[in-house]
């Protein structure tokens, strides 16, 4: 998943994105130029509330409750009530610049903007943090069960519990030996 070559022909590779390092100025560019361009491709409205939600779960890098965004909105001077961040995530997932992590009921910033892909998730169990990975299920074995029964996959929710970089050490130290 990580070796830079592609696992799966067709299925774009993209290294896991949220455990490293990196520039956020250039996430929070590169995440809204690309929601700008979708939406004047698209004719969908760009509101001010949608794009200052995508900057705010762009900018934290982690994923973020409903509520929490809300307050944030809240103070960036928008509305109060949970409909102001409900309808801005609800288009910002429909459109693919944000995903649900549905086992935290929280949402992350798309990680790989512009792109079609399965994201699958990875996330910390001592800390909440998530990294999103790329996954390709129609084509591993639950791609064949549902090949073997005429079903077809149009979405999948793929998120993994483990321990981060950062929290490993500490994860160590509470298993005894």
């Amino acid at each position: 998943m990580t070796s830079g070559a592609t696992a799966h022909p067709g299925v774009p590779d993209h290294e896991p994105v949220g455990f490293d390092a990196h520039d956020h100025h250039r996430c929070v560019e590169t995440g809204i130029a690309a929601a700008e361009a979708h939406c004047t491709a698209e004719g969908l409205r760009f509101t001010p509330v949608r794009r200052a939600a995508l900057e705010i779960l762009i900018g934290e890098h982690r994923a973020m409750g409903a509520y929490e965004l809300l307050d944030r909105l809240h103070e960036a001077g928008f509305g109060s009530q949970p409909p102001v961040a409900y309808r801005a995530l609800d288009f910002l997932v429909a459109n693919g610049f944000v995903h649900k992590i549905e086992r935290l009921n929280a949402f992350i910033a798309c990680a790989h903007p512009g792109a079609t892909h399965s994201p699958a998730f990875l996330i910390c169990r001592m800390c909440e943090a998530v990294a999103e990975a790329q996954s390709a299920p129609a084509r591993g074995s639950l791609g064949d069960a549902a090949r073997a029964t005429g079903f077809r996959i149009e979405r999948t929710v793929v998120e993994a519990l483990g321990v981060c970089p950062a929290c490993a050490d500490k994860a160590d130290a509470k298993t005894p030996a």
